[in-house]
């Protein structure tokens, strides 16, 4: 009997339609493949660098610490991540459930007229009798080949994907916000240079005013320096602008409205800390970035997908059974001799299909190879965004140093040339391009002071923001 079996599963497939000789054609690069010790022989390593989940705090400011902890409960768009996390889970659900057992029930009464000439003999042929159905049916798919059940892990690992992906929303959110933050500070910095110089400008006005009565300035010098006091004001217009602005930015991505943003007091960031990796960055860094942990996810459901896609092309046995009451004439529908009963196989047996079985393959191999290539460039691109971050923080530090120098010596130059205009030794173009001067290199100073502080945030989100798998 056994040996019969055997030869029956063997007969049926080989009655299957051919899978045929398509397969994937892309593979998982190794992550220490990606050569970057020479990139990062210069850098503090450490095997416990990695950024920590509240990152964020590395800043000392309450105020920012309390934004973005409102974000995480609150966000819309975190809600939105949630929403997709559990759509993905129902849809595994709705697969894992087609694999249990499924129990139907049918009940119906039909009133019809049977033909005089048919297959229903007398007192029933050429009258009205009433007909009544009432019975439970059971199917029960042995996916013998996997088909189902690699449906439902697929479905599993895409839900898992969902759920790294809200992960990554969630890092994305916290850093969009620190960066908002931190462009909030810097237009706070330059409103103070703006103002300063206003007040500088005016004190020059001034003084230009007192040499002309003495006589030892024109009316030309006079209207330069009162020309200089518009330029100053709208400069501070537009950073006001740019702080109402950012404002209304950091409510919109708390989910809030403006007048949320108006609450927002001046930023008190402190400097970012000095970037150190971890010492096997490229290997680890496939599980810290919630972006390739969920490619590799994908990874896995289409792998499920495939061998769900494969075994189409193998018998399908489904357990089919039935048990209930059947009668003409609902009065007889409860005796006895109406119970009906069945049970058995049925099964489906692809053989010529036109080659769309091939082709559904096919489509899934070239799915595989999609999001493993996608996975590939993701974690070069992971790699490459951590560099990039760290060759910025030290072309920054080096900025800076240059630029507290610069400000130094253009402030002297000023101090000498304004001494020299005010004892007549020097014209007020002179004093003018002093000012100028100075000026930039503040204005520099506090961009770079800005850009070390958004350099930090952007190495802390690309080392994964504190991301653990779960």
């Amino acid at each position: 009997m056994r040996t019969f079996a055997l030869a029956a599963a063997a007969f049926l497939a080989a009655a299957c339609a051919s899978v045929g000789t398509d397969k994937p054609r892309a593979s998982l690069s190794e992550a220490n493949r990606l050569a970057a010790t020479e990139t990062l022989v210069t850098a503090d390593v450490s095997p416990s660098a990695w950024p920590a989940a509240d990152w964020w705090k590395q800043f000392g400011d309450p105020q920012l610490d309390r934004l973005v902890d409102e974000a995480l409960h609150a966000s819309p768009s975190l809600r939105v991540a949630d929403a997709r996390v559990r759509k993905a889970l129902a849809s595994a659900a709705a697969l894992d459930a087609g694999r249990a057992p499924q129990v139907t029930g049918n009940a119906d009464a039909t009133r019809q007229r049977f033909s005089a000439n048919y297959i229903y003999p007398p007192p029933f042929a050429g009258s009205w009798v009433t007909t009544a159905d009432l019975t439970a049916n059971l199917t029960f798919d042995l996916d013998l080949w996997g088909r189902t059940r690699n449906a439902y892990e697929g479905a599993l690992d895409e839900a898992h994907a969902a759920q790294v992906d809200r992960d990554a929303a969630q890092l994305l959110l916290s850093a969009s916000i620190v960066r908002a933050y931190v462009q909030l500070q810097r237009a706070y910095e330059q409103l103070d240079i703006a103002q300063a110089l206003l007040a500088q400008r005016d004190d020059l006005r001034k003084l230009v005013d007192q040499r002309k009565a003495a006589g030892l300035d024109s009316a030309l010098e006079l209207k330069q320096a009162e020309a200089a006091l518009p330029e100053a004001r709208e400069r501070i217009a537009q950073l006001e602008e740019t702080i109402a602005l950012t404002r209304n930015q950091l409510a919109a991505l708390l989910g809030e409205g403006p007048d949320r943003g108006r609450a927002i007091e001046r930023p008190r960031m402190a400097s970012g800390t000095a970037p150190r990796l971890p010492s096997r960055l490229p290997a680890d860094l496939i599980g810290r970035r919630p972006d390739v942990a969920a490619q590799r996810w994908r990874i896995e459901a289409a792998v499920k997908d495939t061998a769900s896609a494969r075994a189409q092309f193998y018998p399908n046995v489904n357990l089919v059974a039935f048990a209930g009451l059947q009668s003409i004439g609902l009065s007889n529908l409860v005796k006895g001799g109406s119970a009906v009963a069945g049970v058995g196989p049925a099964l489906h047996l692809p053989i010529l299909e036109g080659g769309k079985l091939r082709a559904d393959l096919a489509g899934k191999h070239a799915d595989y190879d999609i999001a493993v290539e996608q996975y590939n460039q993701s974690l070069a691109d992971a790699l490459r965004d951590v560099v990039d971050q760290l060759a910025s923080f030290r072309s920054v530090d080096e900025q800076r140093a240059q630029a507290d120098a610069a400000v130094g010596i253009a402030q002297d130059a000023y101090e000498l040339a304004v001494l020299r205009y005010r004892e007549g030794l020097g014209n007020y173009l002179q004093v003018l391009s002093a000012e100028s001067q100075v000026l930039g290199q503040k204005s520099l100073k506090a961009d770079l002071a800005a850009r070390g502080r958004e350099v930090s945030v952007n190495l802390a989100r690309a080392l994964g923001g504190g991301y653990v798998p779960d």
